[in-house]
């Protein structure tokens, strides 16, 4: 997997990068963990950001209470290369009539939310709830790139960089398609 981008926007004061790789070798202030409600090591990208921080994640996760669907708790990054961990819940699909849209919504601007508010100038997104968690990709990938492009372009934040890293091909082509109907890409 390739870390260069196949994909460059502006947005606001932030540079928006779409590439295919693997998030948890990223240099960033923060990955952005497609994490479950009990902020526990699950499957996908989340277990590997588990694996690729170590036992002390789990730990610090363990003291946190849990998180919300639709809310985002950060962490210390531990053995990552990104310094911290934003937890990120996302939806389970239930076919759109459930929330599901605002709450996808909801943990990308949760996500920015708690790097702004911690100093954070880069950050990186998986393509959060399109796993186990059944999210139609080319949907989740709409809903991602609207309201982080919509979030940086509405005010100065200090975040600098966004990173949409994709697992695979397919993935990334939902992005792509999203970036174009918005006349981005």
């Amino acid at each position: 997997m390739s870390n260069s981008p196949i994909l460059s926007i502006e947005a606001g004061q932030a540079h928006i990068d779409l590439l295919i790789g693997d998030i948890t070798a990223l240099d960033v202030d923060a990955v952005v963990n497609a994490a479950n409600e009990a902020l526990s090591p699950g499957g996908g990208v989340c277990g590997a950001i588990f694996r690729a921080a170590g036992p002390e994640l789990k730990t610090e996760c363990e003291s946190l209470g849990g998180c919300e669907t639709g809310d985002a708790k950060i962490t210390r990054g531990y053995r990552l290369s990104a310094r911290h961990v934003i937890h990120a819940v996302g939806p389970v699909w239930g076919g759109g009539k459930r929330d599901e849209d605002a709450l996808l919504a909801s943990c990308y601007r949760q996500s920015l939310e708690l790097a702004v508010a911690n100093g954070l100038a880069s950050l990186a997104f998986p393509a959060i709830s399109t796993g186990i968690y059944g999210y139609p990709a080319d949907r989740a990938a709409r809903i991602a790139t609207g309201t982080v492009v919509s979030e940086l372009s509405a005010k100065p934040r200090g975040i600098t960089r966004v990173v949409l890293c994709c697992f695979d091909a397919q993935s990334a082509q939902c992005y792509v398609e999203a970036l174009t109907e918005m006349g981005l890409a």
